[in-house]
C-alpha cells in the first residue's frame, strides 16, 4: 500500500513537471514566431521604401529628361507658348511630388525599419532573459524533487535495516543457545538502526518540507511572474507592431497635402492654357511684314508685250518709270513663292522677312546694350577703385587699373559702334530710314544702268550697308531700291559745292553702281550734301572724286558756321 502510494506520488510529480515543460515550449515557439512575424514585416516596410525610392528616381529622371535644354530653341518655345509653359510646370511639379516619394522612403527607414530592427534586437534580449529564468526554476525544483527522493529512499531503507536488526535482536534474544555477548551486540546493532532510521526520517522530513515550500513558490509566484513578464513581452510586440502600422499609414498621410498641392499645381498650369494666345505667338513669329502682290495683267503676245505689277509685289520693276523697257529674265518672283537662300544669314538679317528681321534686330540691339551697360558699370567700379588706391596708396597701385581701364574703354567703343550698326538697320527696316537705295542720279541714267547690267552681276553683288531690304533674287533687289528722285544736271555739270563738313568712314563700301564711291573703314572725307532723306551723303575725297555714300556708314560732323574746310 506504501508502495502504490509512493508510485502515485511520483507519477503525478513527473505530470506536473511534464505539464510544466510544455508549456515552456509553447511558450518558447510562440515567442519565436512573434519575433518573426517582427522581422518579416519590417523586410515588407524595408522593401516598400526601396520601392518608393525607386519610383522617386525613376520619377526625377523622367521629369530631367523632358525638361528643355538651357539656352535652347526649346526653352525659347517653352517661355513663349502657354502650353509649353504649362507642361513645363507639369515637370517642375511631378520633380517635387518624387520629393515626397523619397520623404515617404526616408520617414518609413527613420520612425519604422530603425526603430523595429532596434526593437527586435531588444526583444530576442528580454525573451532569452525571460525563458532563462523559467529553465533555472525548472531545474531547481527538479533537484530538490530528486533530493526529497533521495532522503525519503534512505529512510525507507534505514528503516528497513532497523526492522531487520530488530527482528535479530530479538530471535537472538528469544534463543538460548546463544550467549549473553551475541544479544548485547545484536540489541546495539538493532538501537544504532533505529537511531540511523530516525535521522533519516529527520531529514527526510526536512527536505519533504523544504520541497513543498519551494513547490508552492514555483507554482504559485515564481513560474507565473515568468508567464506574466512573457506575456508582457508579447504584449509589447504586437503593440509595437500596431503603432508601426499606424505610421506606416501615417507616412503616406503627411505627404498628401503637399502631394495636393504637387498636383493642383498642374491642374492650375493646364488652366493656363490660352490656346489663342498660343496661335497669336505663332502668327506674330512667322509674321513676314509683306504685302500681299498685285494682279498680274494679261500679257497678249500678239502686241508689244507689256506686264505692269503691284508696288507692293517684290517683282515690281521699274515699268511704272519707263513701261516701254522690257525686263527680261530679271523679273523676279512673288514673295510667296521665293526660295529660301541656302548660305548662312548675313549679320544684318537680311535673309529673314522685315517683320521677322526686324524682331531679331531689336533683340540685338538689346542685348548690346545690355552689355554696354556691363561695360559701363565695370568701368564705374575701376575708377572707384582707382580713386581709392590714389587716397589709399597702401591698398593698391593706381596705375594697375590703367590698363584695365583703357581696356573696358575698348569695349564699351567697340559695343557703341556696333549698338550703332545694328541700330541704323533697325531704323531702316522700321521706316525710319528708306531702304538701300542707288544714289540719286538722273532717271535716265538710272535706267540706262539697270538694263545695261547684265542679272548674273547684280546677283554676284553683295549687300553693301545693313538695310531692310528682303530679296532673294539679286536681279529684283536692284529694281526694288532705286528710288525715283530726278536731279536736273549730273555731277559733271554741277558747279563744284562747298563742304559743309567732314565725316568718318564707320563700314567699308564698295561703289559699285554709278554715281557712288568707295570708302575704306576709317576713312575721312569731306560732306558737300546732307542726306535728304534718301538714305544717301554726298562726299568728296579730293577735287576729283566725288559721290554718294550710304549715310548709315559714315559719321557726319557738320561744321557750325558752314565754311569751307
Amino acid at each position: 500500500m506504501v508502495v502504490f502510494r509512493q508510485e502515485m506520488v511520483e507519477e503525478r510529480m513527473g505530470d506536473c513537471w511534464s505539464r510544466t515543460k510544455d508549456q515552456f515550449d509553447n511558450l518558447e515557439k510562440h515567442t519565436q514566431w512573434g519575433i518573426e512575424f517582427v522581422e518579416r514585416y519590417t523586410k515588407f516596410v524595408k522593401e516598400r521604401s526601396e520601392i518608393e525610392l525607386s519610383y522617386a528616381k525613376q520619377i526625377r529622371n523622367l521629369s530631367k529628361k523632358y525638361q528643355p535644354k538651357k539656352n535652347s530653341k526649346e526653352e525659347e518655345e517653352n517661355n513663349k507658348y502657354s502650353a509649353c509653359r504649362a507642361f513645363l510646370s507639369t515637370l517642375n511639379e511631378l520633380n517635387d511630388y518624387a520629393g515626397q516619394h523619397e520623404v515617404i522612403a526616408e520617414n518609413l527607414t527613420s520612425q519604422i525599419i530603425s526603430e523595429l530592427t532596434r526593437y527586435i534586437q531588444e526583444l530576442k534580449a528580454e525573451r532569452k532573459s525571460h525563458f532563462h529564468d523559467g529553465r533555472k526554476a525548472q531545474q531547481h525544483i527538479e533537484n530538490s524533487w530528486k533530493q526529497l527522493e533521495s532522503s525519503k529512499r534512505r529512510f525507507e531503507r534505514e528503516c528497513k535495516e532497523a526492522d531487520r536488526a530488530q527482528q535479530y535482536f530479538e530471535k537472538m534474544d528469544s534463543d538460548i543457545n546463544v550467549t549473553k555477548a551475541d544479544v548485547e551486540k545484536a540489541r546495539q546493532q538493532a538501537q544504532m538502526r533505529h537511531q540511523i532510521a530516525a535521522d533519516s526520517k529527520t531529514e527526510y522530513a526536512s527536505y519533504l518540507q523544504k520541497f513543498n515550500q519551494e513547490q508552492n513558490d514555483h507554482y504559485h509566484t515564481l513560474i507565473p511572474h515568468i508567464f506574466q513578464k512573457i506575456q508582457e513581452m508579447e504584449e509589447r510586440r504586437i503593440e509595437r507592431v500596431g503603432e508601426s502600422m499606424k505610421t506606416f499609414a501615417e507616412v503616406d498621410r503627411q505627404v498628401l497635402p503637399i502631394v495636393g498641392k504637387c498636383l493642383d499645381g498642374m491642374t492650375k498650369g493646364a488652366e493656363s492654357i490660352e490656346p489663342k494666345h498660343d496661335s497669336s505667338q505663332v502668327v506674330e513669329s512667322y509674321k513676314s511684314g509683306f504685302e500681299p502682290p498685285g494682279d498680274v495683267e494679261f500679257e497678249d503676245y500678239s502686241q508689244a508685250m507689256k506686264r505692269t505689277a503691284s508696288e507692293c509685289s517684290l517683282s515690281n520693276s521699274r515699268a511704272e518709270s519707263k513701261p516701254d523697257k522690257p525686263t527680261g529674265k530679271s523679273k523676279g518672283k512673288l514673295w510667296p513663292f521665293m526660295k529660301k537662300s541656302k548660305g548662312a544669314g548675313s549679320e544684318d538679317f537680311s535673309h529673314l522677312p522685315p517683320e521677322q528681321r526686324r524682331k531679331k534686330l531689336q533683340a540685338k540691339v538689346d542685348d548690346i546694350n545690355k552689355d554696354i551697360e556691363k561695360e559701363m558699370d565695370k568701368k564705374d567700379a575701376l575708377i572707384k577703385m582707382k580713386d581709392v588706391y590714389v587716397k589709399n596708396p597702401h591698398m593698391g597701385d593706381p596705375s594697375s587699373v590703367d590698363p584695365r581701364l583703357a581696356e573696358t574703354g575698348q569695349n564699351i567703343e567697340k559695343l557703341q559702334l556696333e549698338a550703332q550698326k545694328f541700330e541704323g538697320w533697325l531704323a531702316e527696316v522700321e521706316g525710319r530710314m528708306p531702304v538701300k537705295s542707288e544714289p540719286p542720279q538722273r532717271q535716265s541714267v538710272l535706267y540706262e544702268t539697270q538694263n545695261s547690267v547684265p542679272s548674273n552681276d547684280n546677283c554676284a553683288q553683295d549687300r553693301e550697308s545693313p538695310d531692310g531690304s528682303y530679296t532673294e533674287e539679286q536681279s529684283s533687289e536692284a529694281q526694288i531700291k532705286v528710288p525715283n528722285v530726278e536731279f536736273d544736271d549730273e555731277f559733271d555739270d554741277e558747279e563744284t559745292l562747298p563742304t559743309i563738313g567732314t565725316c568718318k568712314a564707320l563700314y567699308c563700301f564698295e561703289g559699285n553702281n554709278e554715281g557712288t564711291i568707295s570708302v575704306m573703314e576709317g576713312e575721312l572725307l569731306y560732306v558737300i550734301e546732307e542726306d535728304k532723306g534718301d538714305g544717301w551723303t554726298r562726299v568728296r575725297r579730293n577735287e576729283e572724286e566725288e559721290g554718294y555714300v550710304p549715310t548709315s556708314y559714315v559719321e557726319v560732323f557738320l561744321d557750325t558756321n558752314g565754311k569751307d574746310a
